[in-house]
């Protein structure tokens, strides 16, 4: 049954206790609310995505790798399957890392600011559709996906831009200002 969308889907909704579970042991034992909540819910809201993503399609032509470097040509072909169809693949690449670009600048300070966000999903997702090539899938591993994966993360980030600094350490200031500066 894991083997399948819907398998991943029963998984990832029975999970969902032991993510809280988890969220509240991080919390009470090391990391506080927030931390431990960007930390499970990164892993939480992206690896199930992935894991559906690297499934193999036992309903795709003729077996061999494909590939796709083209940008938009999937999107445009897509978008002529009709608006189930399109809505499904759009929506579900935006949300691919999503939870990522939403939790990761509440949990590294390093990584508040989309463009980095963008960038880090950029390379995850490209990492994915590398895995999706190489393990003989069954899958189109498309520019596409890889556009529409990092502009979800992006979107997510700026959702979640209002709470990046709460409870962030400050940071030093610089050498050259304030009163000792001379």
């Amino acid at each position: 049954m894991t083997g399948t969308i819907s398998g991943v889907v029963a998984v990832t909704v029975a999970a969902l206790p032991l993510a809280v579970l988890a969220v509240w042991a991080l919390a009470r034992h090391r990391s506080g609310w927030r931390r431990s909540v960007a930390e499970v819910g990164i892993v939480y809201g992206t690896v199930p995505w992935v894991w559906m993503i690297l499934l193999p399609r036992h309903d795709s032509g003729d077996g061999h790798a494909q590939v796709n470097l083209i940008p938009l040509r999937d999107l445009l072909e897509v978008l002529g399957s009709g608006p189930r169809t399109a809505t499904v693949q759009i929506v579900g690449n935006l949300l691919v890392f999503a939870a990522l670009g939403f939790f990761a600048p509440l949990r590294f300070a390093a990584l508040a600011s989309a463009p980095r966000i963008v960038a880090v999903a950029a390379a995850c997702s490209i990492l994915v559709e590398t895995l999706q090539y190489t393990l003989h899938l069954h899958r189109v591993s498309s520019v596409d996906d890889v556009l529409l994966n990092a502009a979800g993360a992006g979107l997510a980030a700026v959702i979640s831009r209002r709470w990046w600094s709460l409870g962030s350490v400050p940071r030093p200031a610089s050498r050259t200002s304030g009163p000792e500066a001379g």
